[in-house]
């Protein structure tokens, strides 16, 4: 059924239009922990009769990785919430948080939790908002699927590489043995909550990267420009690679425990380190005091888990979206 997700969602992004979207949960203390509890055998909770009438129109931008997430969602959803218009932008979550700041959205789908002076601006309009975390993502580092020699990357490696000042330019400067090929690098676009997490993991710091690299915020173009790139290396979301992994080949990522490639079970387990992370949506209050906008929360948490694995990506306990219905309830 969600294969029809990752179709729609290129044909969308390509003619730039919008679709449907949604949001999740986190626990009360705001930890995001990672689960074992087998999703694959939930079922989708049918929204309320009542949830069934509502009409109205939520606005939502912001990450294209959570995207994903929240598109699964409004595809269950609006199938007994027509009249519920959901438009979904992917603006990259900083585009996103901008928009959310200044009273555009209702919610903004975020790879990376909402900075300070974000928070700052936020509070200085007026704006109050819940953070809720909706599933774990690893970040996967790509090459070319001709590429033969490269099956693990140190994240010293990828920091020579990515890193500000960063002169490499050929494979064989990243490690003795490596052919003196071309290298050329692809990645997320600079409002992308994705390259502020790599950036931030690998080189040290959010934002701080060599800026010769081809940056797109859909990650549609940057798996097409890796997948005809032989001396291609990029990075982005891991549902996006198993989406497409047979146009371009995984590279094991060693942070000084080994070689480990991400996967369900080594992003659930934590042992993906360090380009493991949370992601999230925020939900502006004043939103939640309309009754279409909260219906379609809570049908999100109660069916969160499910939908984020069957699109790729690691569900939270069962315990962290309940504890977010019992936060959004809050007055």
């Amino acid at each position: 059924m969600y294969n029809s997700v990752f179709r729609c969602r290129s044909v969308l992004l390509l003619t730039a239009a919008t679709v449907v979207a949604g949001m999740a949960a986190c626990s009360s203390d705001g930890s995001v922990t990672p689960t074992n509890a087998p999703v694959g055998q939930q079922t989708i909770s049918p929204p309320t009769q009542s949830a069934q009438m509502f009409k109205g129109n939520i606005e939502i931008d912001g990450s294209s990785t959570v995207f994903i997430i929240t598109q699964a969602v409004a595809e269950e959803f609006r199938k007994t919430n027509p009249g519920v218009q959901v438009p979904v932008g992917i603006s990259g979550t900083g585009g996103g948080f901008k928009r959310f700041i200044n009273g555009e959205t209702d919610i903004s789908d975020a790879s990376r939790p909402m900075t300070v002076a974000e928070a700052d601006l936020a509070k200085k309009n007026g704006i109050e908002y819940i953070e809720l975390a909706i599933a774990y993502d690893g970040l996967s580092v790509i090459v070319n699927k001709a590429n033969t020699f490269v099956s693990c990357l140190t994240t010293a490696e990828l920091k020579n590489i990515w890193n500000t000042g960063s002169a490499v330019k050929a494979w064989s400067e990243v490690r003795p043995g490596f052919p003196a090929n071309p290298i050329r690098l692809y990645g997320p676009g600079t409002d992308s909550g994705t390259f502020d997490y790599f950036t931030e993991v690998i080189n040290g710091k959010a934002k701080q990267s060599r800026a010769d690299f081809t940056a797109s915020e859909d990650d549609n173009v940057l798996v097409q420009g890796i997948a005809g790139d032989k001396g291609s290396l990029g990075y982005f979301g891991f549902a996006y690679f198993e989406e497409n992994q047979d146009k371009m080949k995984l590279v094991s990522v060693d942070s000084g425990k080994g070689c480990i490639l991400p996967s369900t079970q080594t992003i659930n387990e934590g042992a993906y380190a360090p380009l493991s992370r949370p992601l999230f949506i925020y939900v502006s209050k004043k939103a939640l005091g309309r009754p279409e906008v909260k219906a379609f929360v809570e049908y999100y948490l109660k069916n969160g888990a499910k939908l984020a694995a069957e699109v790729g990506y690691v569900a939270l306990p069962a315990k962290s979206y309940d504890d977010g219905l019992a936060k959004i309830k809050q007055p």
